[in-house]
């Protein structure tokens, strides 16, 4: 084998090393519903309705985002929470985008353009699916967790034929292990370069951000424990809530349903529905135990 070929296949497993596990691409469950079209093919979303469900409801909504380091997972990894909080009376949507090519440097320019083509057809249909278009939260884990956050935080990377006059900025968030800090340091960097303050929603907070709610493990690789600190402090000395929930001696993607004997899939999401409750979103106690 060459020294060219040794080379490649180094840098092959470098590079594989630092992105984030691909997330569980379990088949979505719901009904599908195509939400845009674009470079000749259809992308869609999956939506998971409460049994109780009726036309004309106002209800809130909550739309994820699957992670896979951008480049890989499928809409699918969050559909267990769909249908629990389905039950508990929230309408959920999951969100298949455009993914990027491993083999190259780009930008997330698509993945994000997708996620706020997402979120404004999904608002601007908020009747259909009875829904309250002023309570749309945006959920995600790992990049999945990062357009969750652009979302609600985060100006731009519109796509040209979106209409802008509809707002793509969802109402509360729910991140999981966000990458959500792509600056010097942080996660992405390789990607967004020196124009991370267009893609890092952690440089884009102000006061107009909506409340969030942060799990992450401490022995997550990819997201120190400080860059979460200071996303959740900056947000309060904006005025914002937001709560960051640190799981001892776990690592990235703990919280997906599946691991762990779902122990920590089924805290993470009673610290959701008890947040949501919080907000006025939900009443009652959480259905799901520890």
């Amino acid at each position: 084998m060459s020294i060219k070929s040794q080379l490649a296949i180094v840098f092959f497993i470098i590079a594989m090393t630092l992105m984030p596990p691909q997330a569980n691409a379990a088949k979505p469950e719901g009904t599908p519903y195509t939400y845009k079209n674009v470079e000749n093919r259809e992308l869609k979303l999956y939506v998971t309705k409460p049994k109780e469900w009726k036309a004309g409801d106002q209800r809130p909504a909550i739309v994820f985002f699957h992670g896979g380091g951008w480049v890989g997972g499928a809409p699918g990894q969050f559909t267990e929470h769909s249908k629990y909080f389905a039950s508990r009376g929230i309408v959920c949507f999951q969100v298949q985008y455009r993914l990027l090519d491993r083999s190259k440097s780009e930008s997330p320019t698509a993945c994000i353009e997708d996620a706020k083509s997402a979120m404004r057809w999904v608002r601007s249909r908020a009747n259909e699916f009875g829904i309250d278009a002023n309570r749309i939260a945006s959920g995600g884990g790992s990049a999945g967790g990062h357009l969750a956050a652009f979302v609600g935080t985060t100006e731009g990377v519109d796509s040209e034929k979106d209409d802008l006059t509809i707002s793509p900025k969802s109402n509360a968030m729910l991140l999981f292990n966000p990458v959500y800090n792509n600056g010097p340091g942080g996660w992405g960097t390789a990607r967004v370069k020196d124009a991370y303050k267009k893609f890092s929603p952690a440089h884009n907070l102000t006061s107009d951000d909506p409340p969030s709610i942060v799990f992450l493990g401490d022995q997550d690789k990819l997201i120190p424990v400080a860059t979460a600190e200071d996303f959740r402090d900056t947000l309060r000395k904006n005025g914002v809530q937001s709560e960051l929930r640190i799981f001892k001696n776990q690592g990235h993607g703990f919280f997906n349903h599946g691991r762990n004997d779902n122990r920590f899939y089924r805290q993470t999401v009673i610290d959701c529905d008890e947040f949501l409750q919080g907000l006025g979103w939900l009443e009652g106690p959480a259905t799901l135990k520890p």
